[in-house]
């Protein structure tokens, strides 16, 4: 007997298919329609649109996967639902153990994604989703694979909210000092970012110019910043000393900002730079003048919709150097502003610790996923 078997002979594969339009409803009249993994919520699918005449039905705690771009998101149904052509429900015979199936296709994700094919978007057919190997194992053995897998996610879970309330508690402390920065309660002067700081935006030197890339400065992109990570990410290129020279470049404690993205989410995300680095055209990088850094850092976080009230995305959203220069903030007095530096520097440290625990959690949990599946 084969060490593997086929997806499709351990489980029954139901392929979504979309009802007619006229049958959709906000009113939650008939059942939940999700119809790819922009419906995904953390846990299970948010229900926004529901069908009172479904095509295609999945039961509840059927494995949901995604066959569109991006091909492979997972998810469980928490309730009886209707599943349209982007997704596909996925019920295991009794043999196997659906978070085993859940991990196992989990692992797989870049072997699915080769298999998308299509010319506007990338889809995955069921006989190329049906093909993927499943190893056999016995229940026992797979539901002792899903108790590891699942405590080390656990952990990795219980550490991102750790990040996340270290940044809710920054910005309580802010609004607590300063108040909210767009509203002003405390009657703060306001300047146009032109005045208090200096905005450049980057460039890319020439690539026919083989001479401008090497390894003298990191050239970040806006994959580089991330959100709740206060310095930029190890970028993947570099530019030689003579591609810096035609190149643009701040120094450390500069603020780096994603001004072009394919989403409205992406743009705005800022970090600190703790480096001399680089940086494509995608960026505008705002050179503190009258403001400490972090607290610039972290009041252009929170002014994160002011920041994009104007970008229509239908038109290539871009928030330009000359948009962002004429945008008014508060100037609250640089004492109070230090002040507040030293709170971020004080919970950035137990953030740098939470985050070297996730990072190794994450590098558990990779190990483990390719010992089993891999």
């Amino acid at each position: 007997m084969s060490e593997y078997i086929r997806l499709d002979e351990a489980c029954i594969l139901n392929m979504g298919q979309s009802p007619e339009s006229s049958s959709y409803n906000e009113g939650g009249s008939g059942l939940p329609f999700f119809q790819g993994n922009a419906d995904f919520g953390e846990m299970y699918p948010n229900a926004r649109i529901w069908c009172d005449k479904p095509i295609k039905i999945v039961e509840e705690n059927t494995l949901l996967i995604s066959v569109r771009a991006p091909i492979g998101a997972l998810n469980f149904s928490d309730t009886k639902s209707c599943i349209g052509r982007g997704l596909a429900g996925i019920s295991p015979n009794p043999d196997y153990d659906i978070k085993y199936i859940y991990y196992c296709l989990k692992g797989k994700h870049n072997e699915l994604n080769t298999k998308g094919t299509g010319s506007t978007f990338k889809a995955i057919s069921k006989n190329a989703l049906g093909e993927t190997l499943v190893r056999r194992l016995d229940k026992e053995k797979q539901r002792e694979i899903v108790s590891i897998l699942d405590k080390v996610s656990s952990i990795i879970a219980g550490r991102n909210k750790q990040l996340e309330q270290f940044d809710i508690l920054i910005k309580a402390r802010f609004v607590e000092m300063f108040g909210d920065p767009k509203s002003n309660p405390k009657g703060y002067k306001k300047k146009l970012l032109k005045d208090t700081c200096r905005v450049v935006t980057g460039n890319t030197p020439s690539r026919a110019v083989k001479a401008y890339y090497g390894d003298y400065i990191e050239w970040i992109k806006t994959d580089n910043i991330v959100s709740g990570t206060l310095n930029p990410t190890t970028a993947s290129e570099c530019l030689s000393e003579e591609g810096m020279k035609v190149g643009r470049t701040v120094e450390k404690n500069s603020i780096l900002m994603a001004c072009i993205a394919g989403s409205i989410a992406s743009i705005g995300r800022v970090c600190v730079t703790d480096r001399s680095v680089a940086f494509n055209q995608q960026i505008n990088a705002v050179v503190p003048e009258e403001y400490d850094y972090l607290f610039l850092y972290v009041m252009l976080q929170m002014s994160k919709e002011y920041l994009i009230e104007e970008i229509n995305m239908a038109l290539k959203g871009i928030l330009s150097k000359s948009k962002l220069e004429e945008k008014q903030f508060i100037v609250p007095p640089k004492e109070l502003q230090e002040q507040f530096a030293d709170f971020v520097h004080q919970v950035d440290k137990s953030k740098v610790a939470v985050q070297k625990s996730l990072e190794e959690a994450q590098l558990l949990f990779d190990s483990l996923m390719q010992q089993y599946f891999g």
